[in-house]
């Protein structure tokens, strides 16, 4: 038996090759929009990838079971209660798929979604009787569950959907043998639980000792749990889970039309006609130097999940870049289904070498230059742009809290246009962010304090709780 873990980092997503090298067949679960990787490991262990199964229609990202299908010839698997515009195999409870030896039996485990399911692995010559491995998609996570309100805009209340949830974990995941190995779609990082380990893999018996969702509890106080403190949402979730049931087109045909160089003339007719330009270089880098009106979500950080989150997938993108890092900042758009970039910039800031008029820079403000200002008789006013609950643990006494999350929807009523705004997160990664989107609004005066609050505790300065 081949199992191996493919790991995203930026979207904390676990994806895997299962094959049976005796036959030569493989099939592949929950499949990133860019299957290279597969194609790659397969070849490397003389297999052809023949399955793909999704054990939901996944909100952070864009499954690649369309490539594999057009590209492999291979055959879709999805759980009974799902419905698609393409041709899928439907699985039900206790099916099964034989790969070689290798079976792939399949439980349906609604609750993170309706259509949920996970895979139970069986390999004879592991052992005959017990299970080796349970793929468990969205639904248990290593120290967490799948959070179950992500469907509200669909229909389905989280309410409804957690009770769901808690006869799936109890009915069918802790049926299996305590030994048998968990292998979830995400890790830590992920929007789509809110405790999850950064441990890759665990056991049954482990998880039954340890997560807190799976303790000994009524339906209604596991409801409660689950449903509480969830993250916020970013809006494309709704958008990747309708999409990932669509025929739409391959990230292949998409790079194919969207790759193309544009001159500084076609970006600003671009921008003026309302595409966001959206610089993908580092905050240090963007806040020194930057075309007036652009975003900026570097590639170094979780930018799909704020790309995602601050920009509408509708409008045209034109992406500004580091030359020769034009094509991954398209593919990890079009991995969360933003397939709407118009091209990018022909050799990135050098074609705004000669056009100083239209460059603006963002002003940085260290931590010991920011607690000098606050001492002073005008001081600037200081926006958390971290999660609520980030802020009631730690934060810059007198923080306003506006969440990055809502930042463009409550900037206009709760910030003042006149006063000096200084904007800072954990790191500087999220402020960075934060101060273009201020700046794109209309707001003059606002700096990004280098390095958050990391660098304001370092400092031995004085934080609130």
């Amino acid at each position: 038996m081949i199992l191996e873990r493919y790991y995203l980092a930026c979207l904390a997503h676990a994806s895997y090759l299962i094959a049976d090298e005796a036959s030569g067949e493989a099939a592949v679960v929950d499949p990133q929009r860019d299957i290279d990787c597969y194609l790659e490991g397969a070849a490397k262990h003389g297999c052809r990838i023949r399955h793909v199964f999704l054990t939901h229609f996944h909100a952070d990202f864009v499954a690649g079971h369309l490539e594999l299908r057009d590209r492999e010839g291979a055959r879709i698997h999805l759980g009974a209660r799902a419905s698609a515009e393409y041709e899928f195999t439907a699985m039900r409870d206790g099916e099964a798929l034989q790969l070689g030896r290798l079976r792939l039996e399949v439980l349906e485990t609604p609750g993170h979604s309706p259509e949920s399911i996970s895979i139970v692995v069986h390999d004879p010559d592991n052992d005959e009787h017990d299970p080796y491995a349970v793929l468990t998609g969205d639904t248990l996570f290593i120290g967490d569950v799948g959070r179950p309100d992500l469907r509200a805009s669909l229909g389905w209340s989280a309410e409804e959907l957690g009770g769901l949830l808690y006869e799936s974990l109890r009915d069918k995941l802790l049926a299996l043998p305590d030994d048998t190995l968990v292998y979830p779609a995400h890790g830590a990082g992920s929007l789509c639980g809110k405790t999850l380990s950064t441990d890759s893999v665990s056991t049954i018996g482990v998880q039954r000792l340890y997560n807190y969702a799976l303790k000994p509890m009524s339906k209604e106080q596991f409801v409660r749990i689950v449903t509480a403190d969830q993250p916020d949402t970013p809006s494309y979730f709704t958008y990747d889970a309708v999409l990932n049931t669509k025929e739409h087109p391959t990230l292949e045909e998409t790079l194919e039309r969207e790759l193309k160089p544009l001159s500084l003339e076609e970006a600003l007719g671009l921008q003026a006609a309302g595409a966001a330009v959206l610089d993908t270089r580092e905050s240090a880098d963007f806040e020194g130097a930057h075309l007036r009106g652009s975003l900026n979500v570097g590639m170094g950080g979780s930018y799909a999940t704020w790309c995602g989150t601050i920009l509408d997938g509708g409008r045209p993108i034109v992406i500004v870049a580091e030359p020769g890092r034009e094509l991954e900042a398209a593919t990890r758009l079009g991995r969360i289904g933003f397939d709407s970039v118009a091209g990018y910039l022909a050799g990135g800031m050098q074609a705004l070498e000669e056009h100083p008029e239209l460059l603006e820079r963002t002003e940085r403000v260290t931590a010991e230059s920011l607690a000098e200002q606050l001492r002073g008789a005008d001081p600037p006013l200081v926006v958390d742009v971290r999660a609520p609950r980030e802020w009631e643990e730690k934060r810059i006494d007198g923080a306003l809290n506006i969440p990055l999350t809502h930042l463009a929807e409550r900037a206009e009523g709760e910030l003042d246009r006149e006063r000096a705004l200084v904007v800072y997160c954990t790191s500087g990664y999220r402020s960075a962010i934060a101060a273009s989107l201020l700046k794109r609004g209309g707001f003059g005066d606002v700096a990004d304090l280098v390095g958050g609050l990391s660098a304001w505790e370092s400092s031995q300065l004085p934080t609130a709780a």
